[in-house]
């Protein structure tokens, strides 16, 4: 039987460096990968869920690899359904878009009011491919003014319901947006290298998985780790490449989607394998370079030494085994005193001072009172505080 076959990828934030390491050659690597298992799983579509550049500015070096990479998949007739994300510059993404429709890469990057829609075909009749390029409720209202519009949930709820989505038929979404489980209470586990000006400190910006119960599967972007979020169906592939210390412990892979009839949705993982893995060594320094210990020496290392001495130029006696040592830090006594006084410091401060000062450090200005109303409100309900308004 014919049946529709889908790649889901997620952010590639192509043009990213690695503390000082250019990841282009890494991210070719991988991008390659996909191309690989594209032709070899013949599938009918790549689905690429936002942020697929790391800036709104890509290098000429970035944009060259997207280039290479689009026109690889056009090669082996696979389409490519491309949105933007946070990160993107929409209007710079959407350049060309009809242009590149003719090739079969279709792109959905600034928002207009409407889900784009694509329909492929197979034996068992449509399949609909939608796409929602990252959006905000300011961006929503301007289209819908009469609506009530609250939060990113209505507001995405208000996209879609718009849409006039015939579910009787196969429906796929591909967005970037920060959707969290059942009536949010169970928030995706983040990576760490999201960037933490676009993960929002409240509810405001998350998306409920209800928002999305018209369709088969959906195919998001935005949170690095990989993993689904309420059912299997609705699900981050993850970022190609690990960005993050706090990434290490995740293996990258790459959803395929078999979409039979109906509600047959088949969902099988294939490993991503990275040029150079990014892993986290501690020990003390005798430990971590005595000859027995080194292992896959070009990968991409963070350094916890636990020497109770600090050691004179020791990054540079890690580089000489480990080039691509990315970043080091000591865990001793002395550190986790420290640490044990900044904790007690933060306990004597009110939740209020902590958290406006965390808004000053992120977004460069004073949070407003009603903001501070909703992050008192959230806080109290996760159990944080009890501290009254």
């Amino acid at each position: 039987m014919i049946v529709v076959k889908l790649l889901h990828v997620g952010d590639l934030h192509i043009g990213k460096s690695l503390f000082k390491f250019d990841l282009i050659e890494d991210q070719k690597y991988i991008l390659q990968q996909i191309v690989n298992a594209a032709e070899k799983h013949h599938v009918d579509a790549v689905l690429l869920a936002g942020d697929i550049y790391d800036t709104s500015q890509p290098a000429e070096k970035a944009v060259n690899l997207l280039d290479w990479f689009l026109r690889e998949l056009a090669q082996i007739k696979v389409k490519t359904f491309m949105i933007s994300g946070n990160h993107d510059s929409d209007v710079r993404l959407n350049f060309g878009k009809s242009f590149f429709a003719k090739e079969n890469i279709y792109i959905g990057a600034v928002f207009d009011g409407k889900l784009g829609k694509y329909t492929l075909e197979d034996e068992q009749g449509p399949v609909n491919i939608y796409l929602l390029p990252f959006i905000k409720a300011s961006h929503v209202k301007q289209y819908f003014p009469e609506a009530e519009i609250n939060d990113y949930s209505e507001a995405v709820a208000q996209v879609i319901e718009d849409a006039a989505i015939d579910t009787s038929e196969r429906n796929v979404i591909v967005a970037h947006q920060f959707v969290a489980g059942s009536n949010l209470s169970t928030p995706p586990e983040l990576a760490g290298s999201e960037g933490t000006g676009t993960i929002s400190v409240g509810l405001v910006e998350q998306v409920k998985t209800e928002v999305f119960a018209d369709f088969d599967y959906v195919a998001l972007g935005h949170i690095h780790s990989p993993q689904q979020v309420g059912r299997s169906e609705v699900r981050y592939a993850g970022s190609i490449l690990k960005y993050s210390d706090k990434d290490t412990k995740h293996e990258k892979s790459l959803p395929l989607i078999t979409l039979g009839k109906k509600g047959e949705v088949k969902i099988e993982l294939l490993p991503l394998k990275p040029l150079r893995d990014v892993r986290h060594i501690k020990g003390c320094m005798k430990e971590i370079i005595a000859k027995e210990n080194l292992k896959d020496t070009d990968d991409y290392v963070y350094v916890t030494l636990q020497d109770e001495d600090y050691i004179n130029d020791a990054m540079s006696i890690i580089q000489q085994y480990y080039p691509h040592a990315i970043n080091l830090d000591y865990d001793n006594q002395h550190t986790r005193s420290m640490e044990q006084v900044e904790a007690s410091q933060q306990e004597e401060r009110s939740f209020k001072e902590i958290a406006a000062d965390f808004y000053q450090q992120i977004f460069g200005e004073e949070i407003t009172p009603e903001e501070m109303e909703i992050l008192e409100a959230a806080a109290r309900e996760a159990g944080i505080t009890n501290e009254a308004n």
